[in-house]
């Protein structure tokens, strides 16, 4: 029995859909909105219906029949920390979804879409791996000073998906394997995937880890609480220099590795940055193998610039002694949700109950 799923990944400018059979996509389409459409609404939870009417006149358009959908899955959103897999969608999951309990972000308005047409469908609607998925080990939560806890906000759909795909292909289940992965886009974690369970990674959403294109990374606290407290910065300038306008754009004014690549085979001080960047990167999959007392089956480099020739090569020169490296480049999100949500139709898992006392 094959089964259609429609996905939905709400992004901060664009709203990405797709109808898989199985794991075939059928189509997919990518809604823009602008900056006028999204500033029209207090609130993001306030987006849904506008959002909600695109996603189905999309389907309209592509003259696709909503009534031979098996069920709707979504990129969930910065609810309470859980373990990672697929959530059926409850009241709970909708109420933290819509205040945002975790933060405020477009991905919280998966959940709400993705509910109110499986409702409307009378079919089950699900949300796969959200980017507060939280499985660290105690001793990776202290931070230094007991007011301050490690936080686990990263890639988690992106990541989760990869290392079973590597798992997959080498006929292994992923909860034998330890593994590195490595997401690399506009921001990037690494994770440490220990038997199943990714027992640590950063909070990549505010910043922490090596810098990435538009994120700073971890910057060297005293000199941040200078900036913070020399009356010439307020936390909103704080905040963007951490996120937004940090990283790689400060450096160089372009967050398009591809573009800074090719300034650095002739600007001396970007081919600098450029080599640090690649340095960050390799540092912190170090300290993940770290947390898996050096027992690494697979290094995996994933996200869109592991399309990029010049940083696969630097990595692996730096970090192949660890263990072999394997590149997924890219990022399948729509692929991911779709699997998470095969993986229960077909009985391979149970769905996850949202708000339930952890076993």
């Amino acid at each position: 029995m094959s089964y259609e799923i429609l996905v939905i990944n709400p992004g901060s400018t664009s709203t990405k859909i797709g109808v898989f059979s199985d794991e075939t996509m059928l189509f997919d389409v990518t809604l823009r909105h602008s900056a006028e459409e999204i500033g029209r609404y207090p609130t993001i939870a306030d987006q849904k219906d506008f959002r909600k009417e695109l996603v189905k006149k999309a389907l309209e358009d592509n003259r696709y029949d909503l009534h031979q959908l098996s069920a709707v899955s979504a990129r969930g959103g910065l609810i309470a920390p859980l373990p990672g897999g697929t959530y059926a969608i409850n009241d709970k999951l909708l109420h933290d979804s819509r205040v945002g309990v975790s933060g405020q972000h477009a991905s919280n308005l998966g959940a709400l879409i993705a509910h109110e047409i499986g409702q409307e469908l009378g079919i089950p609607a699900f949300v796969v791996d959200p980017p507060v998925v939280d499985e660290l080990m105690d001793k990776a939560r202290i931070s230094g000073h007991p007011d301050i806890e490690r936080k686990s906000k990263f890639h988690a759909l992106n990541q989760k998906a990869v290392a079973k795909r590597y798992a997959k292909e080498v006929g292994r289940p992923y909860e034998e394997l330890n593994l590195i992965v490595c997401h690399m886009g506009g921001g990037i974690s690494v994770g440490a995937h220990k038997h199943g369970l990714i027992v640590d990674t950063q909070n990549a959403l505010d910043g922490e880890g090596p810098f990435s294109p538009e994120r700073s990374g971890t910057l060297p606290v005293g000199a941040l609480v200078d900036l913070c407290f020399d009356g010439q910065h307020t936390e909103a300038d704080i905040r963007k220099m951490i996120t937004g306008r940090g990283g790689m754009v400060a450096y160089t004014g372009s967050t398009d590795m591809r573009e800074v690549t090719k300034l650095a085979q002739t600007d001396v001080q970007v081919a600098l940055v450029l080599d640090a960047f690649h340095y960050q990167i390799a540092k912190k999959i170090g300290a993940m193998a770290v947390a898996l007392e050096g027992k690494v089956d697979q290094i995996i480099l994933t996200g869109g610039i592991a399309y990029g020739e010049t940083t696969q090569k630097a990595l692996k020169e730096q970090i192949q002694w660890i263990a072999p490296v394997t590149v997924y480049p890219g990022e399948d999100e729509l692929l991911a949700l779709t699997q998470g949500a095969l993986r229960v139709l077909k009985g391979e898992e149970e769905a996850r109950i949202y708000g339930a006392p952890a076993q």
